[in-house]
């Protein structure tokens, strides 16, 4: 762990106002965030990368495997003494009322790991009291609050310190005001955030640019992959989910690269970078393998990136983003009018849910931490408070419907898909009826599935589109893919 390279960071003087604000709307109510634990691939020495919970992360900043963090109500929020775990010693320095749990150091631990800052160090690096986790059960006041992790094992060990079944998506009532306050929080990204997202929106786009040059006839879809993650390593990151990189754009969470590119074939590539803090990018390109679009390629093409254009240029505070959604969908709908795959008014065909047979899902999503950001929250994030999914097909996927405000961070992704399960639907068939022409729809075969995705960050004065420098347009993409 870099901590020299932490502390230096923009991210670091944030986390202690992070934390202030967070304790102010707690008040006298306490609560544990927990770091998780690290996971094993087969055997408990081969592990997978430690990612620490998102919640977490956002307030300490630190991968700190095993690690809980109390904030016990403000009653030791005063100059103290911050305790080193296991030390027996401290050093006397004022601390924000938070105290951090780690497990005592492994004996061996520098042998395998090389040398790692104590916990003294990262405690005052952070301005918090440290403790060690042998004393965290003892340290609980009663009703502690808690947000249930992604995974069973921290849940379990969670249940075991509070006494009581802590479980991923529930929330006891204790737990509530704790959620509803870091949601709060997390919607409108500080400076720091920002800056974050800001290096993953720069590395997404170098990635891109790589798979662009990488992309020939013959290839596998794991080569292209393999271009674009590797911009992403030469930086220092990771991506930030399971890339989809497919000629089957029509799978809309597609993780097999194993297809040969074809040269009637477009590439559908969803990458998105997360920085060493943890943020994350996330952008979808599609691409013709051959460099240029065929022309049934070129006309669905710019079907999508009208709807895309349209409904970034309507993103500003005060939209609510669920409107988002359907001034994509109508858009989507006018065009595939215009080239008689679908037949009526555009507003209807959306309304009928016409418009979803190839539109199946929502425009987008939070971005922050997490690539579909709190969605461990649920719709206890994503949407506002009197407001409820929708039940019908298409709709109801929608991962957010909230007012937009400055300095929260969404994607806006409108596609087209061609999807044989859909299209085969007796349901779905039977409300399309004669308004969907699939003899027309047939012609545009060399296409499966085409996705436009950016990140936009909400302004006070509208919006500003983070990832505006990965090529977009049609001529813009065959330049990128020549160069």
């Amino acid at each position: 762990m870099d901590l020299e390279g932490f502390i230096a960071s923009p991210v670091s003087p944030a986390l202690a106002a992070r934390r202030e604000r967070l304790a102010r709307a707690l008040g006298p109510r306490p609560a544990l965030l927990a770091a998780g634990v690290s996971r094993p691939r087969n055997y408990a020495g081969n592990a997978f990368a430690f990612r620490a919970v998102s919640h977490f992360l956002y307030f300490f900043g630190l991968p700190l495997p095993g690690a809980y963090a109390l904030w016990d109500g403000g009653q030791t929020r005063q100059p103290g003494r911050s305790q080193a775990a296991g030390s027996g010693t401290g050093q006397a320095k004022a601390h924000d009322g938070w105290t951090l749990f780690l497990p005592p150091p492994e004996p061996d631990g520098a042998l395998w790991h090389g040398p790692e800052p104590t916990p003294a160090e990262i405690g005052e690096a952070l301005g918090v009291r440290v403790r060690s986790t042998d004393e965290l059960a003892a340290a609980l006041p009663p009703g502690t609050a808690t947000v249930p992790a992604p995974d069973l094992e921290t849940n379990r060990e969670l249940g075991t310190l509070l006494g009581r079944q802590v479980a991923y998506g529930v929330f006891a009532g204790v737990d509530e005001p704790l959620a509803d306050a870091i949601i709060a929080l997390r919607l409108a990204h500080d400076d720091a955030a920002q800056a974050e997202l800001r290096l993953a929106a720069d590395a997404t786009a170098e990635a891109h640019a790589a798979g662009m040059r990488a992309t020939r006839p013959g290839l596998r879809e794991s080569a292209v992959r393999a271009a674009m993650e590797a911009a992403l390593i030469a930086r220092g990151m990771t991506v930030a989910y399971g890339s989809i990189v497919t000629v089957h754009g029509e799978v809309l969470h597609s993780h097999v690269h194993h297809h040969v590119l074809g040269p009637r074939d477009l590439l559908l590539a969803d990458v998105g970078a997360e920085t060493a803090g943890g943020w994350a990018g996330d952008v979808t390109r599609t691409w013709p393998v051959t460099g240029t679009y065929s022309p049934t390629q070129r006309d669905l093409y710019d079907v999508v990136l009208a709807a895309q254009t349209r409904t970034i240029e309507a993103v500003r505070p005060g939209v609510r983003y669920r409107d988002l959604h359907l001034l994509a969908a109508k858009t989507l709908a006018e065009g595939l009018v215009a080239l008689g795959i679908l037949r009526g008014d555009p507003a209807e065909l959306v309304a009928d849910g016409v418009a979803y047979l190839l539109f199946p899902h929502g425009i987008g999503h939070l971005l922050g931490l997490d690539v579909h950001d709190m969605e461990d929250l649920g719709d206890r994030a994503g949407y506002a408070s009197d407001r409820k999914r929708g039940a019908d097909f298409g709709i109801r996927y929608l991962r957010l419907d909230r007012d937009l405000i400055p300095g929260m961070a969404v994607t806006i992704e409108p596609g087209l898909y061609i999807v044989p399960g859909i299209l085969a639907d007796p349901v779905l068939a039977a409300k399309a009826g004669d308004r969907l022409d699939r003899r027309r729809l047939a012609q545009f075969d060399d296409v499966r599935g085409i996705r436009i995705e950016d990140d936009v960050l909400v302004t006070a004065a509208g919006h500003d589109v983070l990832t505006k420098a990965i090529p977009k347009t049609r001529a813009a993409v065959e330049t990128a893919m020549r160069s």
